[in-house]
C-alpha cells in the first residue's frame, strides 16, 4: 500500500527500508515513536497513502483525515496517557513548521503545555 514513489524518511518507514518504533499498524495508517521527541510520549501517526500536506488532502481523504484522529484517542488509551490529556498537531508546509512532507499527525503527552503554541 506504500507509494514506492514517496521519498520522503515516513515512506522508507512504510516501506520498511528505515526501522521505527511502532505503537500502531492498520490498513489506513501506521503509528511510531518520534525520533527527537518534543515531549515524553510523542508519537507520529501517518497515512499509508502518500499525502504530502494537509492542504493537499482531497475530497476522498476526508474518512482518511478522521480515521488519523481516531486513531490519536485509541493510541492515547492504549499508551496510558488519555486520562492526563494530550496535545494533537497537525503542521501544514515549511512555514507552518512541517519537516517532512508526508503527512502526519504529532500525539504528544506527558508534559504540561502552554497556549498558545509556539
Amino acid at each position: 500500500m506504500s507509494d514506492p514513489e514517496n521519498p520522503t524518511v515516513f515512506g522508507k518507514i512504510l516501506r520498511g527500508e528505515v526501522p521505527a518504533d511502532i505503537v500502531w499498524d492498520d490498513i489506513h495508517c501506521l503509528a511510531f515513536r518520534d525520533i527527537a521527541p518534543k515531549a515524553p510520549q510523542h508519537i507520529l501517526i501517518i497515512p499509508k497513502r502518500y499525502v504530502p500536506r494537509l492542504s493537499d488532502a482531497r475530497e476522498e481523504d476526508r474518512t482518511l483525515l478522521g480515521h488519523l484522529f481516531f486513531v490519536a484517542g485509541e493510541i492515547a488509551r492504549q499508551e496510558g496517557f488519555a486520562k492526563h490529556g494530550f496535545r494533537v498537531v497537525v503542521n501544514d508546509g515549511r512555514g507552518g513548521g512541517q519537516e517532512v512532507m508526508h503527512l502526519h499527525v504529532h500525539v504528544l503527552a506527558e508534559r504540561d503545555f502552554t497556549w498558545p503554541p509556539g
